[in-house]
């Protein structure tokens, strides 16, 4: 770029370009790298909603049966521009067990164990290829506490967070404890240490958490239950819990009783652009009806649509919100496989993504390209407020891209 060009107006041009350009621009001259490589435009670049959305696709190939990753570009050329991915080096290298737990701001973040059952999570930025590491806080002792981890990026700062909710897995010990221990845990990217959450109405003993989380906006959704003790035992009804990634508050968001009263197994949740929705499928597995909220109001939940299909399955949505489906086929004495289409409600058409796998193994996960971790040193777990590097032969990180 010419040196005639005000440097003002050079860092304009550099804001509109692709990450895998500003990456190579780090190279060409010290100005350039120095304001790319500043918070602010990493936080400016990343809070732009110019850029195009893609979907990773997760799941297990049939031809080796290992967990593969396609991302596709969610555009007009949907669904030709297929771009198979490796995670980085890090989270292969300590991740033995692993699943996605969500994506936020153009960041996926992993969730799993390594070779000695420590439980840990990965944030990645598949975009720069960068990721770093958080060990786990430990797990109350005893049998009678589960956990839920959400992950997302406060609106405000830009702030990577993983949340940890402990709660009681079972209704029948709830009368006997009185307390739950490090009930909510929040890890910051800034500070690389956990800390308490000062809530002033954390979630009640009786809420049970599904592993089922969504991040819109800066606000993370579990779907969850809530045991009510009656004479005839605990009956329970659904609702989904909400944290303010900013606020750190917790809310609660009730549902009309078509699905509070349905069970856990057949309800999940997702979002439709910027809006929350809940997906239930129907009790004979014929098909699924999905329901949206209206403007962020609690408990005012319309039908969009309903799709009657037996073995079918909704694994997302389309940045025009059209559902991803996994339609399975049964395959007598061998392992079901699976196909995956992008369906239009009102038209009726479908688009086939042309990925045949296993079936119930895919996924599917909206995220933009994004420059946050590009000022984190490579290859950094966080244990306990400390900041360690993993040793990781640079050669090695090359033959993962």
């Amino acid at each position: 770029m010419s040196d005639n060009i005000p440097f003002e107006i050079q860092s304009e041009i550099i804001k509109r370009l692709p990450v895998k350009s500003l990456i190579q621009f780090r190279t060409v001259s010290k100005p350039w790298k120095s304001l790319i490589d500043s918070s602010p435009f990493i936080n400016h670049y990343s809070s732009q909603h110019t850029h195009t959305q893609r979907l990773l696709v997760t799941y297990d190939d049939p031809v080796d049966s290992a967990t593969a990753y396609v991302s596709i570009a969610d555009d007009d050329t949907f669904p030709q521009q297929k771009v198979s991915y490796s995670f980085p080096l890090l989270t292969t290298n300590i991740l033995k067990y692993s699943s996605i737990i969500g994506t936020s701001h153009g960041l996926v973040c992993l969730y799993g164990s390594d070779d000695i059952g420590k439980e840990i999570a990965v944030v990645c930025n598949l975009s720069i290829r960068k990721a770093v590491g958080v060990v786990m806080p430990d797990l109350p002792s005893g049998i009678t506490f589960g956990i839920v981890v959400g992950f997302g990026v406060c609106r405000e700062t830009n702030d990577p967070k993983i949340v940890k909710i402990t709660y009681i897995s079972s209704w029948d010990d709830m009368e006997s404890i009185s307390s739950i221990p490090s009930q909510v845990e929040v890890f910051t990217l800034s500070s690389g240490a956990w800390r308490g959450v000062c809530s002033s109405n954390l979630p009640r003993k009786s809420i049970r958490f599904s592993l089922d989380s969504v991040v819109i906006d800066g606000v993370l959704y579990w779907l969850a239950g809530d045991g009510v003790n009656t004479r005839n035992g605990y009956n329970y009804y659904m609702l989904i819990i909400s944290f303010d990634l900013t606020s750190e508050e917790f809310g609660e968001i009730y549902l009309p009783d078509s699905l509070a009263r349905v069970d856990d197994y057949n309800l999940s949740i997702s979002k439709v652009r910027n809006s929350l929705v809940v997906l239930r499928r129907f009790l004979d597995d014929s098909g699924f009806s999905v329901w949206m909220m209206l403007d962020s109001v609690p408990q005012s939940f319309i039908r969009m649509f309903t799709i009657k299909s037996p073995d079918l399955l909704i694994k997302g949505f389309r940045k025009n919100g059209e559902p991803i489906i996994e339609m399975v086929q049964h395959h007598p004495g061998q392992r079901d496989g699976s196909f995956f289409v992008a369906y239009d409600p009102c038209s009726k058409d479908i688009i086939n993504l042309e990925i045949d796998v296993f079936a119930r193994s895919f996924c599917v996960f909206p995220y933009i390209e994004t420059l946050l971790l590009l000022d984190q040193p490579d290859f950094v777990i966080y244990d306990q407020g400390k900041a360690t590097l993993q040793s990781v032969e640079p050669s090695d990180e090359g033959k993962n891209h």
